[in-house]
């Protein structure tokens, strides 16, 4: 209970801690473990599906990752691929704009450098937040094109509600 009080953990990441517990000198065994694992799964303590979809929420929103990147970061918590892939199902197919989204954000910091140097270091920025080598040379090549005034009218156009 006191490590779900800091932070959620998926049920690898519980069996685990169950694993390390110890009280009066003795283990639990794996009969115990999983009668604990199924009781906080049962009061919703548990919830690798939930804990998913907040990964993933959480790394779009702040972090900006791709694909790739969630996918390793939910698999690195033990959550089992089937619920992976059903909690990015939920996510729009959209790696591209939010590629080229934080491609925009960072490109101005590379005005300085020159344009090979700057393409290799957007790129390899954007492919460790999990953009596949297309996505992310497409958006550093349209980001640093618009930041240095070489893009097309220089004028961005938003879509708006």
């Amino acid at each position: 209970m006191r490590k779900l009080r800091s932070r959620s953990l998926s049920v690898s990441e519980a069996r685990l801690v169950l694993r390390g517990y110890e009280s009066n000198g003795r283990r639990l065994g794996a009969h115990e473990i999983d009668d604990v694992i199924s009781e906080f799964e049962r009061r919703g303590y548990l919830d690798d599906a939930l804990l998913a979809e907040q990964l993933v929420a959480g790394g779009v929103e702040r972090k900006g990752q791709g694909r790739v990147a969630l996918t390793r970061a939910l698999a690195q918590r033990g959550i089992p691929l089937e619920i992976i892939d059903a909690a990015l199902e939920e996510l729009p197919d959209d790696d591209a704009e939010r590629a080229l989204e934080f491609a925009r954000t960072k490109a101005r910091s590379l005005a300085r450098l020159d344009p090979d140097t700057a393409l290799r270091r957007l790129v390899g920025q954007l492919a460790r937040r999990g953009y596949n080598g297309g996505v992310a040379m497409n958006a550093a090549k349209t980001a640093l094109a618009e930041a240095s005034g070489r893009g097309s009218s220089g004028v961005r156009f938003v879509d708006s509600d």
